[in-house]
């Protein structure tokens, strides 16, 4: 292990190492991307929009999962690196069955109040059925999905990152594969679709409880002692995220509403599928953090300051560099990407390929905002990765989204998020000025 995140990193082997986790990153995200496509072509778009209303409720289960998966990885990677290993496995062992307990908890609560759920979030009588179909089922799968979000991150800290691409992309495939059989070909509709992505998710998740329960690596389930201080330490380390997630599904709320109000269906569609499209190139960045922090948080533990200097300064050419090209392809794509949800022509494909092009700036900011983000979490200051969060991802937006829209129509809707990502840019710079000097 220690070989592993502890080496020495050129800019071409820190790319190799946190490749896999880009890579199982996009296909996580591509579980919602392939869902709405399915969903828009088999069944219709006001199923496509029910999924999209109902998204913040699973998005609040997801911002917990991620919350144990990145700050627990902090902690446990950190004390690896001061080889305290027996603590560690024991803590990995405790967060884990944390993250099964909650999210049973969460399917158990979605059974009882599935409808009233559905109508908080904005479901209108004419999709309440259609609402309470994905969320519920979708929530049946609430353990398999916890599982791979914490499993994710602990084969990167486990040294076997590419272990995690692999059955990341099976469950991909399988999703797919499922989408077309449950919705083309048996007809089930937009459950079809939630079933489909639970199955997926069965994948990482049985591979990790085989590989962490019968495997002799350095990080392996062990009996544990429920220690709640470093349960605590890891859910506040990993607090920016769950914020990001929170954040998210409020966000997802507003542009629903925001968007109804000026558009109606239609524009809840047309935004359903501009942020498809954010959720799939952010992931991009997602996956780089999550690949890099294991090793800042290793060296962090070790003292080791030289190499964390080299590992910061390859990590934000990356990001710039990346940035720009993401950016220049959002643009080129932007019609591309409406077309694969509903056909040229329509109403909502002409809103959606629009705002596409508009929102594509926010690609310009959004890499360096999360990588910072994600770089204090890292060096377990969950304090100011929260504050980073926070801001960019609740307070810009929102701010954004209450008054944009107001002053420019549905084309404030497009530019709020571009304006939050480069408001939080300033934030950023501040904090890394007052923050260590590896930075």
């Amino acid at each position: 292990m220690a070989q592993s995140i502890g080496q020495k990193f050129t800019p071409l082997s820190l790319l190799k190492f946190t490749l896999p986790s880009m890579v199982m990153m996009v296909f996580m995200s591509l579980y919602m991307v392939v869902d709405g496509v399915f969903i828009s072509r088999l069944v219709d778009s006001s199923a496509l929009s029910a999924a999209n209303i109902v998204y913040p409720a699973a998005s609040v289960l997801i911002a917990v999962g991620v919350m144990l998966a990145a700050g627990g990885s902090a902690v446990v990677a950190k004390e690896m690196g001061e080889g305290k290993e027996e603590a560690a496995r024991g803590d990995f062992t405790f967060l884990v069955v944390t993250g099964l307990v909650i999210s049973v908890l969460f399917t158990v609560f979605t059974a009882f109040f599935c409808t009233q759920i559905s109508y908080a979030l904005g479901a209108s009588d004419a999709l309440i059925q259609d609402c309470n179909a994905y969320l519920k089922t979708i929530m049946y799968f609430a353990p398999a999905s916890m599982l791979q979000m914490i499993f994710q991150s602990f084969f990167v800290a486990a040294g076997k990152p590419n272990l995690g691409l692999l059955v990341t992309a099976l469950a991909g495939v399988a999703n797919a594969v499922l989408d077309y059989a449950l919705m083309g070909v048996i007809g089930m509709g937009i459950e079809g679709a939630a079933i489909a992505t639970g199955l997926g998710q069965l994948i990482p998740a049985v591979v990790g409880i085989l590989y962490f329960g019968f495997g002799k690596g350095t990080l392996r389930f062990v009996r544990f002692r429920a220690d709640f201080l470093k349960l605590g330490q890891a859910c506040f380390n990993g607090a920016s995220e769950m914020v990001t997630n929170i954040s998210n599904a409020v966000v997802t709320f507003l542009f629903n509403v925001i968007m109804m109000r000026l558009a109606g269906e239609h524009g809840v569609a047309a935004i359903t599928i501009i942020l498809y499209g954010q959720f799939l190139f952010n992931s991009l960045y997602m996956g780089f953090s999550m690949g890099t922090a294991p090793i800042i948080s290793y060296h962090f533990g070790a003292q080791n300051e030289k190499e964390l200097k080299n590992v910061t300064g390859i990590c934000h050419k990356f990001v710039v560099l990346s940035s720009v090209v993401v950016t220049a392809l959002s643009f080129f794509l932007a019609d591309a990407v409406a077309a694969v949800f509903v056909t040229k022509g329509s109403p909502v494909y002409e809103m959606a390929a629009h705002g596409f092009l508009v929102f594509s700036i926010s690609y310009l900011f959004s890499g360096y905002n999360i990588f910072t983000s994600s770089y204090f979490t890292a060096l377990s200051d969950g304090k100011t990765s929260a504050v980073i969060s926070f801001a960019r991802t609740f307070v810009c937006i929102v701010a954004s989204l209450l008054l944009l829209p107001e002053a420019l129509g549905v084309t404030g809707v497009w530019l709020a998020i571009p304006v939050a990502e480069l408001a939080s840019v300033g934030l950023c710079m501040f904090c890394k000025k007052k923050g260590p000097t590896v930075l």
